[in-house]
């Protein structure tokens, strides 16, 4: 029997062209054409500094779309980009794209899921004849029998600090961005293959996705994009709201450490200009030390230290979603230092003030970061799907790093002062005999 990977027909109608687009300089970033097709499917593309092409598609079909009976089909989304689809086996998929040294990855959070497949240039039409499948799952049941172990595996890799994040968010928003971007033990095998093919046909929606490209002639990938097809019914993850409530999601395991998350109201991705002030906020009062194993100098450092001399692993935590945010730190001690350490912290996240040489500095940071995110391909293909995808455009990096210099220290302290005024939410994991409740820390 003929097997369907060996037709190509899917790009003759597009022009052969512009797989040789000139790299750019390493270091350097790049201009970023983004259109609009007549679907509402947001198509976006970048310069290289290699001759490799990268090409993703994102779609709104995270976790925080999930009903209760299918909590963790996003996860098993994920799962499906090594899977069969309705034209391709898995076989097929991995041996052709392996076959122009290509590869094909996934990645997803609370909003998104992505594909991402990654070609040289001129292997690049392979490269998307396979990646335009993923939009047609297969789920078949026996597939998803035999990665069972693979389940069971990604859940045993997630780390003390990921569990404690993934309570936080439960604890603050109970429902939708509370749903964790893992598949819940309990639900490894209960989800069919009906289930997961019906929450694709609610979320696949070109009107919500972007196709985004780094290495790859506009005009070539927006003819691809126009070959897409996305089940019908899509689109209806946008009808999912958030709303913030706080209190407490707690864990105790074994051992003598404790991980403890703690966050307030943090700042919505369409609200532009908040959520460039909480980015600043994040660099100024917790943002990563300058050196290796150095000490950092913002506030939530300078609180743990005073609350004792016993070693911390501490960051700050901002997500910022289409409707809804968190800000917060994670900090991780030994149990009988906890409690103390997370009441320190608490305080200078609710103290509500930043000075102007914090804004500074962390505006300083946060450049740093964006323009190395733009600056590496990887990165940029990132940073432009995850922008095409929620607020359906794409900043360059010049203009944001415009926008954050045009962001004041008012803005700032604004910032500061919600997160300070709201409900707390605390997620916490290990020993936690000593970690205070919300309640304890208002």
């Amino acid at each position: 029997m003929a097997c369907n990977a060996s037709k190509t027909h899917l790009l003759r109608a597009i022009a052969k062209r512009g797989y040789a687009t000139c790299p750019r300089l390493v270091g350097d970033t790049s201009p970023i054409n983004v259109n609009v097709l007549e679907n509402k499917l947001v198509v976006a593309t970048a310069d290289a500094s290699v001759p490799v092409s990268r090409v993703s598609i994102v779609l709104r079909a995270g976790s925080r779309y999930e009903a209760y009976d299918t909590l963790g089909a996003s996860h098993l989304l994920r799962l499906a980009g090594s899977l069969s689809t309705q034209r391709s086996s898995a076989f097929a998929i991995a041996r052709h794209i392996q076959q122009v040294g290509g590869t094909l990855t996934t990645w997803g959070d609370r909003e998104l899921v992505g594909y991402t497949v990654e070609t040289t240039s001129d292997n690049v039409e392979t490269g998307l004849r396979y990646l335009q499948d993923l939009l047609q799952p297969a789920f078949k049941p026996w597939e998803l029998k035999d990665n069972a172990k693979t389940l069971h595996n990604q859940l045993d890799a997630v780390t003390t600090e990921e569990r404690a994040i993934e309570l936080v968010h439960k604890a603050a928003f109970r429902r939708g961005l509370g749903n964790s971007i893992y598949i819940p033990r309990f639900q490894l095998g209960k989800i069919s293959s009906e289930s997961l093919l019906h929450y694709v046909a609610n979320t696949f929606s070109a009107g919500t996705a972007a196709v985004v490209g780094v290495g790859i002639d506009n005009n070539l990938l927006s003819g691809f994009a126009q070959t897409l097809s996305f089940p019908s019914g899509g689109g209806n993850s946008s009808k999912s709201s958030a709303s913030y409530y706080g209190g407490d999601a707690r864990k105790d395991t074994a051992g003598h450490r404790a991980v403890v998350a703690v966050a307030g109201e943090g700042a919505a991705a369409s609200n532009h200009k908040e959520a460039l002030a909480f980015a600043i906020l994040e660099q100024a009062i917790g943002g990563d030390a300058a050196t290796k194993r150095g000490k950092s100098a913002g506030a939530f450092s300078e609180a743990a230290s005073c609350a004792s001399d016993a070693p911390v692993a501490l960051k700050a935590l901002n997500k910022s979603y289409l409707d809804a945010g968190l800000f917060g730190f994670v900090a991780s001690a030994d149990s009988k230092d906890i409690g103390k350490t997370v009441e320190f912290l608490v305080r200078a996240l609710k103290s509500g003030s930043v000075s102007d040489k914090d804004v500074a500095r962390g505006k300083a940071l946060l450049k740093a970061r964006i323009i190395s995110n733009y600056s590496s391909d990887s990165g940029l293909i990132k940073q432009i799907g995850r922008q095409a995808a929620l607020t359906r455009t794409v900043l360059e990096a010049d203009a944001l790093v415009a926008a954050i210099d045009g962001i004041s220290l008012d803005q700032v302290q604004a910032a500061a002062k919600k997160v300070a005024g709201s409900k707390l939410s605390v997620g916490a994991i290990g020993h936690l005999a000593n970690v205070p409740y919300a309640s304890d820390l208002a």
